[in-house]
Protein backbone atom coordinates (compact mmCIF):
# COMPACT_ATOMS: atom_id res chain seq x y z
CA UNK A 1 0.00 0.00 0.00
CA UNK A 2 2.90 1.73 0.96
CA UNK A 3 4.22 1.35 -2.43
CA UNK A 4 1.65 2.48 -4.44
CA UNK A 5 0.54 5.67 -2.60
CA UNK A 6 4.38 6.53 -3.15
CA UNK A 7 4.12 5.54 -6.44
CA UNK A 8 0.60 7.85 -7.30
CA UNK A 9 2.33 10.83 -5.19
CA UNK A 10 5.38 10.66 -7.70
CA UNK A 11 3.36 10.63 -10.74
CA UNK A 12 1.55 13.38 -9.32
CA UNK A 13 5.08 15.73 -8.56
CA UNK A 14 5.37 14.80 -12.54
CA UNK A 15 2.27 16.05 -13.66
CA UNK A 16 3.26 19.16 -11.79
CA UNK A 17 6.89 19.07 -12.37
CA UNK A 18 6.32 18.94 -17.01
CA UNK A 19 3.36 22.06 -17.13
CA UNK A 20 3.43 22.53 -21.01
CA UNK A 21 3.03 18.30 -21.56
CA UNK A 22 0.15 19.05 -18.80
CA UNK A 23 -1.64 21.19 -20.56
CA UNK A 24 -1.47 20.17 -23.98
CA UNK A 25 -2.45 17.13 -23.13
CA UNK A 26 -5.27 18.52 -20.84
CA UNK A 27 -6.83 20.93 -23.43
CA UNK A 28 -7.14 18.01 -26.32
CA UNK A 29 -8.89 15.55 -23.82
CA UNK A 30 -11.30 18.29 -22.70
CA UNK A 31 -12.15 18.71 -26.03
CA UNK A 32 -13.21 15.56 -26.99
CA UNK A 33 -14.77 14.87 -23.52
CA UNK A 34 -16.81 17.95 -23.61
CA UNK A 35 -18.25 17.03 -27.20
CA UNK A 36 -19.44 13.35 -25.75
CA UNK A 37 -20.55 14.64 -22.45
CA UNK A 38 -22.36 17.13 -25.07
CA UNK A 39 -24.05 14.18 -26.89
CA UNK A 40 -25.56 12.39 -24.20
CA UNK A 41 -26.82 15.29 -22.39
CA UNK A 42 -28.58 15.60 -25.92
CA UNK A 43 -29.51 12.81 -25.67
CA UNK A 44 -30.94 11.93 -22.65
CA UNK A 45 -32.74 15.61 -23.06
CA UNK A 46 -33.97 14.65 -26.52
CA UNK A 47 -35.71 11.91 -24.87
CA UNK A 48 -37.09 13.41 -21.83
CA UNK A 49 -38.54 16.06 -23.89
CA UNK A 50 -39.87 13.42 -26.20
CA UNK A 51 -41.86 11.76 -22.91
CA UNK A 52 -43.03 15.68 -21.56
CA UNK A 53 -44.35 16.78 -24.59
CA UNK A 54 -46.28 12.67 -25.52
CA UNK A 55 -47.66 13.57 -21.76
CA UNK A 56 -49.00 16.93 -22.87
CA UNK A 57 -49.98 15.68 -25.85
CA UNK A 58 -51.90 12.90 -24.43
CA UNK A 59 -50.80 9.03 -24.35
CA UNK A 60 -54.39 7.98 -25.11
CA UNK A 61 -54.79 10.61 -27.86
CA UNK A 62 -54.96 10.93 -31.55
CA UNK A 63 -54.68 13.80 -33.86
CA UNK A 64 -56.14 13.36 -37.61
CA UNK A 65 -55.55 16.51 -39.61
CA UNK A 66 -56.92 17.26 -43.36
CA UNK A 67 -54.42 16.81 -46.43
CA UNK A 68 -52.50 13.48 -46.54
CA UNK A 69 -48.45 13.83 -46.81
CA UNK A 70 -48.14 14.10 -50.27
CA UNK A 71 -50.05 17.51 -50.16
CA UNK A 72 -48.61 18.71 -46.93
CA UNK A 73 -44.91 18.16 -48.91
CA UNK A 74 -45.90 20.13 -51.28
CA UNK A 75 -47.45 23.23 -49.66
CA UNK A 76 -51.51 22.25 -50.04
CA UNK A 77 -53.55 22.88 -47.22
CA UNK A 78 -56.69 21.85 -48.72
CA UNK A 79 -59.42 20.58 -46.13
CA UNK A 80 -60.29 16.84 -46.79
CA UNK A 81 -61.97 16.34 -43.46
CA UNK A 82 -65.57 17.16 -42.51
CA UNK A 83 -68.00 17.55 -39.62
CA UNK A 84 -70.15 14.49 -41.25
CA UNK A 85 -66.20 12.43 -40.61
CA UNK A 86 -66.31 13.90 -36.84
CA UNK A 87 -69.85 13.02 -36.29
CA UNK A 88 -69.49 9.26 -38.09
CA UNK A 89 -66.41 8.71 -35.87
CA UNK A 90 -68.15 9.59 -32.75
CA UNK A 91 -70.58 7.17 -33.63
CA UNK A 92 -68.05 4.24 -35.09
CA UNK A 93 -65.77 4.03 -31.90
CA UNK A 94 -67.58 3.74 -28.71
CA UNK A 95 -63.96 3.67 -27.09
CA UNK A 96 -63.80 7.33 -28.07
CA UNK A 97 -64.57 9.26 -24.81
CA UNK A 98 -63.62 13.35 -26.66
CA UNK A 99 -64.00 13.49 -30.40
CA UNK A 100 -63.23 17.24 -31.10
CA UNK A 101 -63.29 18.98 -34.65
CA UNK A 102 -60.99 22.34 -35.05
CA UNK A 103 -60.27 24.80 -37.75
CA UNK A 104 -57.96 27.49 -37.77
CA UNK A 105 -57.44 30.93 -39.59
CA UNK A 106 -53.79 31.55 -39.31
CA UNK A 107 -52.27 35.36 -38.98
CA UNK A 108 -55.24 37.37 -37.68
CA UNK A 109 -55.06 41.11 -37.02
CA UNK A 110 -56.67 41.33 -33.50
CA UNK A 111 -56.69 44.39 -31.65
CA UNK A 112 -57.74 46.03 -27.94
CA UNK A 113 -58.61 49.97 -27.70
CA UNK A 114 -55.27 50.90 -29.28
CA UNK A 115 -53.35 48.00 -29.24
CA UNK A 116 -53.21 45.93 -32.41
CA UNK A 117 -51.26 42.21 -32.24
CA UNK A 118 -51.58 39.76 -35.43
CA UNK A 119 -51.78 36.52 -33.63
CA UNK A 120 -50.64 33.33 -35.45
CA UNK A 121 -53.30 31.22 -34.93
CA UNK A 122 -57.43 31.91 -34.15
CA UNK A 123 -59.07 28.09 -33.64
CA UNK A 124 -62.26 27.29 -33.97
CA UNK A 125 -62.74 24.19 -31.45
CA UNK A 126 -66.14 23.15 -29.04
CA UNK A 127 -66.62 23.86 -25.79
CA UNK A 128 -64.18 20.71 -25.31
CA UNK A 129 -61.38 22.23 -26.62
CA UNK A 130 -59.26 22.70 -23.48
CA UNK A 131 -60.49 19.35 -22.50
CA UNK A 132 -59.29 17.70 -25.40
CA UNK A 133 -55.68 19.34 -25.37
CA UNK A 134 -55.48 18.89 -21.00
CA UNK A 135 -55.09 22.46 -21.80
CA UNK A 136 -56.73 24.52 -18.16
CA UNK A 137 -58.32 27.60 -18.27
CA UNK A 138 -56.74 29.16 -15.56
CA UNK A 139 -59.00 32.71 -15.27
CA UNK A 140 -62.58 32.71 -16.46
CA UNK A 141 -64.06 30.18 -17.39
CA UNK A 142 -64.58 27.90 -20.71
CA UNK A 143 -67.38 28.53 -23.54
CA UNK A 144 -70.72 26.68 -23.43
CA UNK A 145 -72.36 24.40 -25.73
CA UNK A 146 -74.68 27.07 -26.27
CA UNK A 147 -72.11 29.32 -27.37
CA UNK A 148 -71.28 27.19 -29.78
CA UNK A 149 -75.05 26.36 -30.69
CA UNK A 150 -75.64 29.98 -31.07
CA UNK A 151 -72.52 31.07 -32.64
CA UNK A 152 -71.51 33.56 -29.95
CA UNK A 153 -68.37 36.04 -30.14
CA UNK A 154 -66.76 34.71 -27.16
CA UNK A 155 -63.55 33.33 -27.08
CA UNK A 156 -60.23 32.16 -24.61
CA UNK A 157 -56.90 33.90 -25.06
CA UNK A 158 -53.23 32.61 -24.62
CA UNK A 159 -50.44 33.63 -22.99
CA UNK A 160 -48.89 35.66 -25.95
CA UNK A 161 -51.74 37.78 -27.35
CA UNK A 162 -52.57 38.23 -23.43
CA UNK A 163 -49.98 40.02 -22.62
CA UNK A 164 -49.26 42.13 -26.16
CA UNK A 165 -53.15 43.19 -26.03
CA UNK A 166 -54.06 43.36 -21.84
CA UNK A 167 -50.09 43.93 -20.57
CA UNK A 168 -51.86 43.47 -16.69
CA UNK A 169 -54.92 44.24 -17.11
CA UNK A 170 -58.28 41.62 -16.48
CA UNK A 171 -58.76 40.37 -19.69
CA UNK A 172 -62.09 38.47 -18.65
CA UNK A 173 -65.20 40.32 -19.62
CA UNK A 174 -63.30 42.67 -22.15
CA UNK A 175 -64.00 42.64 -26.43
CA UNK A 176 -61.57 42.65 -28.25
CA UNK A 177 -61.55 42.54 -32.36
CA UNK A 178 -60.82 39.72 -34.19
CA UNK A 179 -60.81 40.65 -38.06
CA UNK A 180 -63.14 43.34 -37.13
CA UNK A 181 -65.32 41.02 -35.15
CA UNK A 182 -66.21 41.73 -31.31
CA UNK A 183 -65.10 39.17 -29.29
CA UNK A 184 -65.51 38.61 -25.48
CA UNK A 185 -63.25 36.91 -23.51
CA UNK A 186 -64.05 34.88 -21.17
CA UNK A 187 -61.01 32.86 -19.86
CA UNK A 188 -57.72 32.45 -20.11
CA UNK A 189 -55.37 29.65 -21.36
CA UNK A 190 -52.46 28.33 -19.10
CA UNK A 191 -49.04 28.90 -20.39
CA UNK A 192 -48.07 25.89 -22.85
CA UNK A 193 -44.86 26.75 -23.93
CA UNK A 194 -43.25 25.87 -27.57
CA UNK A 195 -44.43 22.56 -29.63
CA UNK A 196 -41.22 20.45 -31.09
CA UNK A 197 -41.02 22.28 -33.90
CA UNK A 198 -40.40 25.55 -32.23
CA UNK A 199 -43.50 27.05 -32.82
CA UNK A 200 -45.37 29.44 -29.93
CA UNK A 201 -48.21 27.70 -28.82
CA UNK A 202 -49.40 30.44 -26.49
CA UNK A 203 -49.72 32.75 -29.66
CA UNK A 204 -53.58 31.60 -30.11
CA UNK A 205 -57.33 32.53 -29.65
CA UNK A 206 -59.86 30.10 -28.95
CA UNK A 207 -63.24 30.59 -30.31
CA UNK A 208 -66.79 28.57 -31.05
CA UNK A 209 -66.37 26.27 -33.92
CA UNK A 210 -69.25 27.46 -35.49
CA UNK A 211 -68.25 31.46 -35.00
CA UNK A 212 -65.11 30.72 -36.66
CA UNK A 213 -66.49 28.65 -39.44
CA UNK A 214 -69.87 30.54 -40.38
CA UNK A 215 -68.14 34.14 -39.52
CA UNK A 216 -64.22 34.38 -40.45
CA UNK A 217 -64.43 31.15 -43.45
CA UNK A 218 -67.74 31.06 -44.36
CA UNK A 219 -67.57 27.50 -44.58
CA UNK A 220 -70.21 25.09 -43.37
CA UNK A 221 -68.76 22.06 -43.80
CA UNK A 222 -64.48 21.50 -43.92
CA UNK A 223 -63.05 21.46 -40.77
CA UNK A 224 -58.59 21.84 -40.11
CA UNK A 225 -58.55 18.16 -37.92
CA UNK A 226 -60.26 16.50 -35.20
CA UNK A 227 -59.09 15.41 -31.57
CA UNK A 228 -60.10 11.75 -30.35
CA UNK A 229 -58.88 10.30 -26.80
CA UNK A 230 -59.66 7.08 -26.03
CA UNK A 231 -60.37 5.15 -22.78
CA UNK A 232 -58.58 2.18 -23.78
CA UNK A 233 -54.88 3.76 -24.05
CA UNK A 234 -53.62 0.27 -24.17
CA UNK A 235 -55.08 0.09 -28.01
CA UNK A 236 -54.16 3.64 -29.20
CA UNK A 237 -52.05 2.46 -31.95
CA UNK A 238 -54.78 -0.35 -33.12
CA UNK A 239 -57.57 2.33 -32.89
CA UNK A 240 -55.23 4.13 -34.81
CA UNK A 241 -55.08 1.26 -38.14
CA UNK A 242 -59.11 1.39 -38.07
CA UNK A 243 -59.10 5.05 -37.94
CA UNK A 244 -57.17 4.99 -40.99
CA UNK A 245 -59.17 2.00 -42.51
CA UNK A 246 -62.53 3.95 -41.82
CA UNK A 247 -61.68 7.40 -42.98
CA UNK A 248 -59.91 5.70 -46.29
CA UNK A 249 -63.29 3.49 -46.77
CA UNK A 250 -65.29 6.79 -46.34
CA UNK A 251 -63.65 9.27 -48.32
CA UNK A 252 -64.00 6.19 -51.45
CA UNK A 253 -59.89 6.26 -51.23
CA UNK A 254 -59.03 3.71 -53.54
CA UNK A 255 -56.03 1.08 -52.34
CA UNK A 256 -53.31 2.41 -54.34
CA UNK A 257 -54.06 5.90 -53.62
CA UNK A 258 -52.70 7.72 -50.79
CA UNK A 259 -54.71 8.81 -47.36
CA UNK A 260 -55.80 12.01 -48.20
CA UNK A 261 -55.48 12.95 -44.12
CA UNK A 262 -52.72 12.43 -41.58
CA UNK A 263 -52.99 11.01 -38.25
CA UNK A 264 -50.64 12.44 -35.66
CA UNK A 265 -49.80 9.72 -32.48
CA UNK A 266 -47.61 10.23 -29.74
CA UNK A 267 -45.11 8.03 -32.02
CA UNK A 268 -44.90 10.40 -34.38
CA UNK A 269 -43.88 13.10 -31.72
CA UNK A 270 -41.06 10.65 -30.22
CA UNK A 271 -39.62 10.03 -34.05
CA UNK A 272 -39.63 14.17 -34.69
CA UNK A 273 -37.81 14.84 -31.78
CA UNK A 274 -35.38 12.08 -32.44
CA UNK A 275 -34.65 12.91 -35.66
CA UNK A 276 -34.23 16.23 -35.10
CA UNK A 277 -31.58 15.94 -32.08
CA UNK A 278 -29.80 13.04 -34.40
CA UNK A 279 -28.23 15.12 -36.17
CA UNK A 280 -26.65 17.15 -33.57
CA UNK A 281 -25.86 13.80 -31.83
CA UNK A 282 -24.28 12.40 -35.40
CA UNK A 283 -22.15 15.81 -35.88
CA UNK A 284 -20.86 15.68 -32.36
CA UNK A 285 -19.92 11.86 -32.65
CA UNK A 286 -17.94 12.07 -35.06
CA UNK A 287 -16.60 15.70 -33.80
CA UNK A 288 -16.03 14.29 -30.35
CA UNK A 289 -14.30 11.31 -31.34
CA UNK A 290 -12.09 12.57 -33.89
CA UNK A 291 -10.85 14.95 -30.82
CA UNK A 292 -10.45 12.07 -28.35
CA UNK A 293 -8.52 10.45 -31.32
CA UNK A 294 -6.13 13.21 -31.62
CA UNK A 295 -6.24 13.82 -28.34
CA UNK A 296 -4.92 9.78 -27.36
CA UNK A 297 -1.97 10.68 -30.07
CA UNK A 298 -1.39 14.12 -28.35
CA UNK A 299 -0.79 12.34 -25.72
CA UNK A 300 1.28 9.40 -26.51
CA UNK A 301 3.66 11.31 -28.84
CA UNK A 302 3.88 13.97 -25.91
CA UNK A 303 4.76 11.28 -22.92
CA UNK A 304 7.29 9.21 -25.57
CA UNK A 305 9.36 12.06 -25.94
CA UNK A 306 8.92 13.14 -22.17
CA UNK A 307 10.25 9.45 -21.75
CA UNK A 308 13.48 10.29 -23.90
CA UNK A 309 13.83 13.59 -21.54
CA UNK A 310 13.77 11.21 -18.39
CA UNK A 311 15.76 8.62 -18.89
CA UNK A 312 18.45 8.80 -16.56
CA UNK A 313 15.94 9.72 -14.08
CA UNK A 314 14.26 6.22 -14.84
CA UNK A 315 17.61 4.64 -14.74
CA UNK A 316 18.54 6.04 -11.65
CA UNK A 317 15.24 4.83 -10.32
CA UNK A 318 15.75 1.16 -11.69
CA UNK A 319 19.30 1.29 -9.60
CA UNK A 320 18.43 2.87 -6.46
CA UNK A 321 15.31 -0.43 -6.57
CA UNK A 322 12.50 0.61 -8.11
CA UNK A 323 10.55 -2.33 -10.31
CA UNK A 324 9.84 -2.23 -13.99
CA UNK A 325 5.93 -2.76 -12.66
CA UNK A 326 6.93 0.54 -10.57
CA UNK A 327 7.94 2.51 -13.37
CA UNK A 328 5.34 1.02 -15.93
CA UNK A 329 2.22 2.22 -12.44
CA UNK A 330 4.42 5.94 -12.42
CA UNK A 331 3.60 6.71 -16.12
CA UNK A 332 0.63 5.04 -16.36
CA UNK A 333 -0.51 7.33 -13.37
CA UNK A 334 0.60 10.64 -14.78
CA UNK A 335 -1.12 9.71 -18.22
CA UNK A 336 -4.44 9.23 -16.26
CA UNK A 337 -4.41 11.87 -13.88
CA UNK A 338 -3.97 14.19 -16.66
CA UNK A 339 -6.59 12.88 -18.47
CA UNK A 340 -9.41 12.52 -15.89
CA UNK A 341 -8.40 16.33 -14.62
CA UNK A 342 -9.16 16.43 -18.70
CA UNK A 343 -12.36 15.27 -18.83
CA UNK A 344 -13.38 17.12 -15.28
CA UNK A 345 -12.76 20.19 -17.67
CA UNK A 346 -14.29 18.35 -20.30
CA UNK A 347 -17.49 18.19 -18.50
CA UNK A 348 -17.44 21.99 -16.98
CA UNK A 349 -16.88 22.96 -20.83
CA UNK A 350 -19.62 20.76 -22.16
CA UNK A 351 -21.59 22.15 -19.43
CA UNK A 352 -21.17 26.13 -20.79
CA UNK A 353 -21.20 24.53 -24.61
CA UNK A 354 -24.82 23.91 -23.70
CA UNK A 355 -25.48 26.01 -21.96
CA UNK A 356 -25.23 28.12 -25.96
CA UNK A 357 -26.66 25.42 -27.56
CA UNK A 358 -30.03 25.81 -25.60
CA UNK A 359 -29.78 29.31 -25.99
CA UNK A 360 -29.02 29.80 -29.82
CA UNK A 361 -30.90 26.48 -30.74
CA UNK A 362 -33.12 25.63 -27.86
CA UNK A 363 -32.43 22.02 -28.22
CA UNK A 364 -33.27 19.43 -25.58
CA UNK A 365 -30.24 19.12 -23.09
CA UNK A 366 -30.44 17.16 -19.79
CA UNK A 367 -27.77 16.62 -17.39
CA UNK A 368 -27.20 13.66 -15.32
CA UNK A 369 -24.85 11.13 -14.06
CA UNK A 370 -24.46 9.66 -16.85
CA UNK A 371 -23.36 12.27 -19.44
CA UNK A 372 -20.42 12.43 -16.18
CA UNK A 373 -19.98 8.97 -15.60
CA UNK A 374 -19.59 8.51 -20.26
CA UNK A 375 -16.99 11.48 -19.82
CA UNK A 376 -15.04 10.13 -16.92
CA UNK A 377 -14.67 6.97 -18.43
CA UNK A 378 -13.87 7.49 -21.72
CA UNK A 379 -10.88 9.99 -20.00
CA UNK A 380 -9.56 6.94 -18.55
CA UNK A 381 -9.57 5.23 -21.40
CA UNK A 382 -7.73 7.26 -23.26
CA UNK A 383 -5.24 7.64 -20.50
CA UNK A 384 -4.78 4.17 -20.39
CA UNK A 385 -4.78 3.24 -24.09
CA UNK A 386 -2.54 5.38 -25.19
CA UNK A 387 -0.64 5.78 -22.34
CA UNK A 388 0.24 2.32 -22.43
CA UNK A 389 3.22 2.42 -24.59
CA UNK A 390 4.98 5.23 -23.58
CA UNK A 391 4.78 3.77 -19.97
CA UNK A 392 5.81 0.18 -21.68
CA UNK A 393 8.98 2.35 -23.39
CA UNK A 394 9.87 3.62 -19.99
CA UNK A 395 9.57 0.13 -17.95
CA UNK A 396 11.30 -1.13 -20.38
CA UNK A 397 15.23 0.70 -20.05
CA UNK A 398 17.68 -0.98 -18.70
CA UNK A 399 19.06 0.62 -15.80
CA UNK A 400 22.71 1.02 -16.72
CA UNK A 401 21.97 1.90 -20.59
CA UNK A 402 19.56 4.37 -19.44
CA UNK A 403 21.74 6.13 -17.07
CA UNK A 404 24.58 6.06 -19.65
CA UNK A 405 22.29 7.54 -21.56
Amino acid sequence: MDRLIRIISQSIRAVRAFKLRTFFCLISVALGIASITVIVAATEGAYKKAFEIVARFGPDSLLVGSGGEEARAIGLRQKTLTLDDVEAVTQAFNSAYLVVPMTSVSDVLVSYKDKKYQTRTVIGSTNDYSRAWTWPVIQGSDFTEDDVKGLRNVGLIGQYPLKELFDKEDPVGKYILVKGIPVQIVGVLSERGASPSGHNLDDRIILPLTTVMRKLQNETKYVSAFRIRFADQENLYTHAEELRSFLRQRHKIPDDEPDDFRIISPKEIVKFLVALTGSLVIFLGVTGFISLIVAGFVLANLFLLSVKERTIEIGIRRAAGAKRRDILMQFLGESVIITTIGGLCGFILGLLSSKLLILIAQFPIHFSWKAFATGLLLSWAVGIGFGLQPANRAANLKPIEAIRG
